[in-house]
């Protein structure tokens, strides 16, 4: 068996602590802690308090401050740090413990609880343009922002429609992703900006806005988002007008809030439900190459797959490294200027190397070895949803290779697979 505690705390409804209910207060406590401790509060019908007041529900005797019982169950190893804060916030009431033998405990790993709200979460105040904006300023905006989409609103501030970074390259002709522009010169820069300048956020925007009303559950938002293979929600309030925004991060930040340690709750022969691990959704058809592969032959896979990079692998299957578009421009942008022509025109690589046969002679010469980059954070197979997430977070990244125990690779983790397997109830 088990061992815990059961805290039982009797008090009453006037009771206080830092301005609210007592038995709120200590609710939130617990639930903050983060530890396998489950709470009950339950409000008597008739009682007495050692003042002599008596509080009941009969009709014939005008009723008030009724009897509060909140039980707290716990493993043993915890419940000190439940008491000590307990005894500080009971002001009026009694505290008290006694040993718990529990033969089972089972609970369900949930990521984010099922009453949280997306105004509990969302982005307040967003950043927004108008019908009217140019796309060089919507470009400039997100060029200095870390999301890559903007809601577009009409005159009363209702979302009509969503301007991305999608929107940008295949309906305007923006040469390349944000990234890459932002890490441009300032020169090069200019020059797209000025190319987009004459056409406004009407033209090219998603239309209509998927939004989502700032009283629907979390659980709706993200269901939403799955359903219209979007990444992000502008959030209207009862009257339609723009209040805020939901996005995938806002979703993965409040998982890594609000959710437990679940391996802490197993290591205390907790069975956890409903838990799933990386290897439950990865993508397993990210394109591979081996060291020596030309990077003329890379460049060609990346234009061809939506994932937009490469993993090398050597020829037993072990993860040495990663190739994105980033990692090209890098490695020939500063000796090979021509390498910006072919992100920038979008041409086919055979044209590209007719004008610079030089550039085509080095991507013929180079291999996706010297190209790859090998400072690459990986995660294995049995590791939880909610781990790759923190990984996500913390590093500022939207994908994941996976690899076995042996550092074999297996397959591609993304936040789309994240958001769509681990959040879901569809």
């Amino acid at each position: 068996m088990q061992q815990y505690k059961k805290i039982e705390i009797f008090t009453s409804e006037e009771a206080r602590w830092q301005g609210q209910p007592v038995y709120a207060a200590i609710v939130q406590f617990v639930h903050d802690l983060k530890i396998a401790a489950r709470c009950l509060v339950t409000r008597g019908i008739e009682g007495s308090y050692e003042s002599g007041e008596i509080a009941t529900g009969r009709l014939e005797v005008l009723s008030y401050n009724m009897p509060v019982r909140i039980t707290i169950i716990v493993p043993a190893v915890e419940s000190e740090r439940i008491l000590s804060k307990a005894e500080e916030m009971v002001t009026d009431g009694i505290v008290a413990v006694q040993d718990l033998s529990v033969i089972s405990y089972k609970t369900r790993g949930i990521l984010i609880p099922r009453q949280t709200r997306v105004r509990d979460i969302m982005t307040p105040d967003p950043q927004k343009v108008n019908l009217d904006t140019s796309l060089a300023e919507v470009a400039r905006l997100l060029l200095s922002s870390t999301f890559t989409g903007l809601p577009v609103v009409d005159e009363e501030n209702r979302p009509v429609g969503i301007i991305a970074q999608g929107d940008l390259i295949y309906k305007a002709g923006m040469p390349m992703r944000l990234g890459l522009l932002a890490e441009s010169d300032r020169q090069k820069v200019s020059a797209v900006l000025e190319a987009l300048a004459p056409r406004q956020a009407r033209e090219v925007m998603s239309r209509p806005a998927v939004a989502i009303e700032q009283d629907k559950s979390v659980t709706d938002a993200i269901n939403l988002m799955i359903e219209k293979k979007v990444k992000r929600l502008p959030v209207v309030d009862e009257v339609g007008k723009l209040v805020g925004i939901l996005s995938r991060v806002d979703v993965f930040r409040t998982s890594m809030r609000e959710s437990p340690d679940w391996k802490a709750f197993q290591k205390q022969s907790i069975a956890v439900e409903n838990l799933r691990f990386v290897s439950d959704i990865m993508r397993l058809d990210t394109p591979t190459v081996t060291p020596d592969t030309p990077v003329e032959e890379v460049i060609q896979i990346i234009d061809s797959n939506d994932i937009q990079r490469v993993c090398v692998v050597d020829r037993g299957g072990n993860f040495l490294g990663l190739i994105s578009d980033r990692d090209l421009l890098a490695a020939f942008s500063d000796r090979h200027p021509g390498i910006w022509d072919y992100f920038v025109s979008k041409i086919p690589f055979t044209e590209a190397g007719r004008r610079h046969k030089h550039l085509q002679w080095h991507l013929e010469l180079k291999s996706a070895g010297e190209v790859m980059n090998t400072n690459i954070v990986t995660v294995r197979e049995d590791t939880p949803i909610d781990e790759a997430i923190r990984l996500m977070l913390e590093r500022a990244i939207k994908r994941l290779p996976v690899v076995d125990s042996e550092g074999k690779y297996k397959g591609m983790v993304s936040r789309d697979s994240l958001l769509r397997s681990g959040f879901a109830s569809i």
